[in-house]
């Protein structure tokens, strides 16, 4: 319920955007009518419409995707012809009477009792234009539902926004009604009101085939609204968080990504090498859980695998009698790399006497569905256990999850007996397993910690002096860019790179198309500046048809000794292969610093920021 009321509050917001300038001249060609006749309908209609695009959208099929610009350009011709009938009402009679009943019942003028489905058509039409225009509250709230798939509780979500534009607009046009019934009765410009309103209906058509409408209103959108909006994401996110996520800083990945997502690849570059770290469990102590373990639930099937590396399909029945550890995970997650020395080491040390380790990689990004990367990605990490993708979530789903990575625990009998979300726990995680082989009468002795070995990027992170959030570079999930005029989305644009970036704060230099996912480089030379506080700085990046070579520097400088992994003490790396990339780890003392990577070729793809 909190979340429907920031979802309807979220969509209230609009009205003050330039972004839905538009959509206005069809709500006011409405105006002067009867309410639940004209405006009503039409406004119903329109968020109607837009839930149901916003829905597929979600979904994130490709088709959806193609049937949406379609839908456009459909709503574009009718609201054309809705126009031209408001400016030249004549122009009714030389269609045909089929067209001619339709433009009766859309007009405004046509008819002194309008039609209730005409307007409601009329509606539907604006909704698919205004659809692709919402702003950032739209697309925190597509991302934290979607990967839910088409349900009614995303499809209310997203009806809740579009209610709340549609209840703000329904303030405008009953004032703009009442402007127009004053005109009219006044001073007799009936007629010339609504032959201006059908030139601003044009306006708003040509304003939306232009690209307009998502490119400059899009840019005016989100500066002119970002500090209202700002507040309430924080606390529609704060409420999302409470229910289904955990900050990275808390060791987890949240499910906040879309359908399409993204992540890194981690081949057998110096991305996976570096100083080892032994440890125990790292936990400071083993402390005993509980006597009896409760029963969480009957693990969920995991039919809905696309594919099996490292094994032939597993189900239930295959596994009774086993104690078994699913492992949810994506191989671009950097809480996911620093667990898995700690899954490893279990599967290692507790698989002879009858423990079952399963990775279930669920993609975040759309790179992280291609098979070979995701089997790239497995032989480099050197994961001996099961792998089953879950390109479809339906596993995830199954399990209800939310969280990369998230570990649940079953029993012989097939039970969930026990779960852990993000890192850490490593002891108590460990003794769970030791109890249940021990119920299950597969081990009788009890076994020290498994030691575990920590290189490159999963060494354990430096909560403690981590004050940067992961930062999504695509115009879905962006948050605290600060470039001049934000992002423009899906269109390419010349950016300059800002000097006076706060912490947190981040920017783009020169030539770059902002997709949903990742910010892609179309000119020539191209840098992101980002202010941070941690001890690490990695980057997932995708090349495009080449290697990307690139330059990083730490204040202006080379960074010498604190290089990352994936560069060499001038700053200088090559973006090869779609993963994650260390590129910075201080060796000394941490503390706030101004970094800058400069690419030397068109077309890298740059996705997240994390930190450790």
């Amino acid at each position: 319920m909190t979340l429907a009321l920031l979802a309807f509050l979220g969509g209230v917001l609009t009205i003050l955007s330039p972004c839905i300038l538009p959509v206005l001249p069809f709500v006011f060609a409405r105006a002067g009518q009867p309410f639940w006749r004209g405006a009503a309908p039409m406004l119903a209609g329109m968020a109607l419409a837009f839930a149901a695009v916003a829905t597929l959208a979600a979904i994130g099929g490709g088709w959806a995707v193609a049937a949406n610009q379609w839908g456009r350009w459909a709503a574009l011709a009718l609201l054309a012809a809705f126009g031209l009938m408001l400016l030249f009402p004549a122009l009714s009679d030389r269609f045909t009477r089929p067209v001619v009943a339709l433009g009766n019942r859309l007009s405004s003028g046509a008819e002194a009792q309008p039609s209730v489905a005409g307007s409601a058509l009329l509606g539907g039409a604006t909704g698919l234009l205004w659809a692709p225009c919402a702003g950032p509250i739209l697309g925190l709230i597509l991302t934290g539902a979607a990967l839910n798939g088409a349900s009614l509780a995303t499809s209310a979500l997203l009806l809740a926004y579009a209610l709340g534009a549609a209840t703000a607009l329904a303030v405008a046009a009953f004032a703009g009604g009442k402007v127009f019934a004053l005109l009219k009765r006044g001073l007799g410009w009936g007629e010339g009101v609504r032959r201006a309103l059908g030139v601003a209906v044009l306006l708003g058509v040509g304003a939306i085939a232009t690209g307009l409408d998502t490119g400059v209103l899009t840019r005016l959108s989100l500066a002119s609204t970002n500090r209202l909006e700002a507040g309430l994401i924080d606390t529609l996110q704060a409420e999302q968080t409470a229910s289904v996520v955990m900050p990275e800083a808390g060791g987890a990945m949240m499910m906040q990504g879309g359908p399409a997502m993204t992540g890194p690849a981690m081949t057998g570059g110096p991305a996976m090498t570096g100083g080892p770290a032994m440890m125990m469990a790292a936990d400071p102590a083993m402390t005993a859980p509980a006597a009896a373990l409760p029963v969480e639930g009957q693990m969920p099937s995991l039919a809905g695998a696309v594919q099996w590396l490292n094994s032939e399909p597993l189900t239930a029945e295959d596994l009774r009698g086993k104690v078994v550890l699913i492992d949810f995970w994506t191989y671009s997650c950097i809480n996911c790399l620093r667990a898995l020395p700690y899954v490893k080491a279990w599967a290692e040390a507790y698989g002879p006497q009858g423990l079952v380790v399963i990775g279930v990689h669920a993609p975040e990004f759309a790179f992280e569905k291609n098979p070979r990367n995701v089997a790239r990605a497995v032989a480099d990490l050197g994961i001996p256990y099961p792998v089953a993708l879950d390109n479809d979530y339906a596993i995830w789903r199954a399990f209800q999850n939310r969280f990369w990575p998230a570990h649940y625990f079953i029993d012989a009998e097939g039970r969930i007996r026990h779960h852990h979300f993000g890192e850490g726990g490593y002891a108590e995680s460990e003794q769970v397993i030791q109890q249940l082989l021990a119920e299950a009468g597969l081990s009788k002795v009890a076994r020290p910690p498994a030691e575990v070995t920590a290189t490159g990027v999963s060494a354990a992170a430096d909560m403690a002096d981590v004050l940067s959030p992961e930062t999504y570079l695509g115009h879905a999930r962006a948050a605290n860019n600060f470039n001049d005029g934000g992002l423009v989305a899906d269109l390419p644009h010349d950016y300059a790179a800002p000097d006076d970036l706060r912490l947190n704060e981040w920017g783009l230099g020169g030539r770059w198309s902002v997709g949903p996912e990742a910010s892609e480089l179309v000119g020539d030379d191209g840098a992101i500046r980002f202010r941070f506080h941690a001890r690490d700085l990695h980057l997932v990046l995708a090349p495009g048809e080449a290697p990307v070579p690139f330059t990083v520097t730490i204040d202006g400088k080379p960074p010498g000794e604190d290089a990352g992994l994936d560069v060499d003490a001038a700053g200088k790396g090559s973006v090869t292969t779609e993963r994650l990339y260390q590129l910075y780890r201080a060796k000394g003392e941490v503390g706030e610093h101004l970094f800058e990577i400069r690419f030397q070729a068109p077309g890298v793809q740059a996705f997240a920021f994390t930190f450790g």
